[in-house]
């Protein structure tokens, strides 16, 4: 094991830096035209009923449609783009292959297929802007220092098992040793030295070199399943050196001695671990595969989508009439929002069929065994109905889990869900969610779990009451029993980081904290930024990863919000805070609705004050009981 020690002399190192140049961006129209739809004309408002000018983007638009409690900015986009950096945010937006999600001017009051209107006419005019796919370096953030100067704790791996080496994590813990490069030396040749996982943050590691003790002076992280990352003995059977530190090279005489004694009875990876990790990294998903997606400017529907690239499991997708590739869509490959052609036939879901009627070249149907399959169900007996009415996370504000309705029931379990008070005329705000989804629970979920229930938009008759409610409307309830009650031993607990998909805009993936834990429901908060951000996640969901993620798969992390961001949001937030209310505060859904990619967006709400988080997995309080 310690053939390859080598006791050589070392010198000084060096490290180089390089530098991140920005480019300026287009500003954005200050105008958009009248947007015709279905045979309606749908104008801006003329400056007669209080108008408003977005901080952000300059759009104009009616004051009460604007978004937050100071009317400053058109939309939630907006209002985090002033905040953080608006100019690299939108020089990112652009590197990414999109242009700058900016909103079009608010409309006061219309249909949703208005708003998707002027949103696609305003997208077209930006449809000629040259696009690169250059990643965007993030300069000055560290998952270690971040970490280690606020003693957070991380969600560990085997909280997610779809990502690389969540189902074969194993032992790996602190204690464990391992071989790494060598950085405290100057030798012309790249040598290594055995260390130690002092403390684990999801993949990365912070590790000690063998020998110095309690000395943390030269503690340094890396993601433990990088390439330079070996199980103790790899130097020995690859004909490597290993050399200690030249800060402790003169502590012992005989250093292969030290190592024995050192690592009698110690752990280390596995002898497969790398290649483990490679395999768990390989994704059947191919570039050219075509599969049904929900279409993200109505979401009743889906649409033909091409896998235009893979990264880390997350798809981005094209849709399969977009020519120049801007008209595109990310999710992972097990999102239950993307399925096998024929899928929306089989089922009765309603489907936008393609102007294109033969298969371009190299395109080819993704087999049906490669997507996500969910629970059979018995819909023989008792079953859900059409009118039924139940609670829902809205799909078009994460934030919120608000009074809904099943307005049709399709076949294999599939649900068209509306939310009430605030659904298109024409339906195509409907979202489909499976009977098992953990985003859909029974009447009386958020009461007994002391979680704020978004009430129908316009609802005069507050604080609301479910038993007043269906009265009102003549309605049942979703009988209990057909809901998913199942909790999985999870793992997370409050207050772990992580990285999360923000699915105001799945482009990015940011750094997050649990704030809260619901049996399997957790409270993903984006750091940096205002609770209203924060979106309602299973435990299970696709969109959550382990700290290092992005690094490991070469993907883009989002930094938290900076510190002057973090202060000016921290006061405006404590004088909402000041008063609770139950009033709808959904609308804002309608007027700055967010279609940059997956139509899904995060909004303001406040839970009721003094309650305490369900980490446990029983089930035993998790509904209330119905009113006969």
């Amino acid at each position: 094991m310690f053939d390859g020690y080598d006791s050589c002399s070392e010198d000084t190192s060096s490290s180089s830096s390089s530098d991140e140049s920005e480019e300026e961006v287009a500003p954005l129209p200050s105008s958009l035209p009248i947007i015709k739809n279905n045979g309606q004309v749908y104008t801006y408002p003329d400056g007669k009923s209080g108008m408003a000018t977005c901080e952000m983007c300059g759009m104009v638009g009616v004051r009460d449609a604007f978004y937050s409690k100071t009317k400053r900015f058109c939309s939630v986009s907006c209002s985090r783009s002033y905040s953080s950096n608006s100019k690299k945010a939108s020089i990112l937006a652009r590197l990414q292959g999109k242009p700058p999600t900016k909103k079009a001017k608010v409309l006061q009051k219309q249909p949703l297929v208005a708003k998707l209107a002027a949103y696609a006419q305003y997208q077209a005019t930006l449809q000629n802007q040259a696009k690169t796919k250059a990643a965007v370096p993030v300069e000055g953030f560290s998952w270690g220092n971040y970490i280690n100067s606020n003693s957070f704790t991380a969600a560990p791996v085997t909280c997610f098992k779809h990502a690389p080496m969540g189902t074969c994590w194993g032992d790996i813990a602190e204690g464990v040793r391992v071989e790494v490069p060598n950085t405290d030396c100057s030798l012309p040749t790249k040598v290594f030295w055995i260390a130690g996982i002092v403390k684990l943050a999801g993949y990365n590691a912070l590790l000690r070199y063998e020998g110095f003790e309690n000395d943390s002076s030269l503690d340094f992280w890396c993601n433990i399943c990088g390439s330079d990352i070996h199980p103790v003995g790899w130097c020995a059977t690859s004909g490597k050196p290993l050399v200690p530190p030249r800060s402790i090279q003169h502590k012992y005489t005989n250093w292969k001695a030290f190592l024995v004694k050192r690592l009698t009875g110690a752990k280390t990876l596995p002898p497969d671990f790398s290649q483990k990790v490679s395999e768990s990294m390989q994704y059947p998903f191919k570039t050219s595969m075509r599969v049904e997606v929900v279409d993200k400017t109505h979401l009743c529907r889906t649409r033909v989508a091409v896998v235009d690239s893979v990264v880390g499991g997350r798809l981005r997708l094209v849709y399969e009439e977009s020519e120049d590739k801007t008209d595109d869509f990310w999710c992972h490959m097990y999102s239950p929002l993307i399925h096998h052609i024929g899928w929306s036939r089989s089922i009765g879901h309603r489907f936008k069929r393609s102007d294109i009627t033969k298969k371009q070249d190299g395109h080819f149907d993704a087999p049906p065994h490669l997507f996500m399959k969910v629970k059979e169900v018995d819909a023989a007996g008792e079953w859900f109905k059409e009118g039924m009415k139940l609670e829902a996370i809205d799909p078009l504000n994460l934030s919120a889990i608000c009074v809904a309705t099943i307005r049709k029931v399709l076949a294999d379990g599939y649900l068209m869900i509306g939310i009430d008070g605030s659904e298109a005329a024409d339906g195509s705000d409907w979202f489909c969610y499976h009977a098992t989804s953990p985003s859909i629970f029974p009447v009386g979920f958020c009461e007994i779990n002391m979680i704020e229930l978004t009430p129908p938009r316009g609802y005069a008759k507050l604080p609301f009451k479910w038993f007043d409610y269906l009265r009102e409307t003549d309605s049942v309830a979703a009988p209990v029993k057909l809901f998913n009650k199942e909790v999985p031993n999870h793992g997370f607990h409050v207050g772990m980081k992580l990285e999360a998909v923000d699915l105001m805009e799945p482009r990015l993936v940011c750094v997050a904290t649990v704030t809260r834990i619901i049996h399997r429901l957790l409270r993903i908060h984006f750091d940096g930024w205002e609770d209203e951000y924060d979106q309602w996640v299973d435990c299970e969901s696709p969109d959550l990863y382990p700290v290092g993620w992005c690094q490991l798969t070469g993907y883009q992390l989002q930094p938290p919000a900076p510190q002057s961001s973090r202060d000016s949001q921290s006061s405006s937030s404590k004088q909402k805070k000041k008063a609770k209310s139950q009033q709808y505060k959904g609308h804002k859904k309608m007027t700055s609705l967010q279609l940059k990619e997956e139509l899904l967006d995060g909004e303001e709400y406040s839970f009721l004050q003094g309650t305490s988080d369900q980490e446990s997995n029983g089930s035993a309080s998790y509904y209330i009981k119905q009113e006969p």
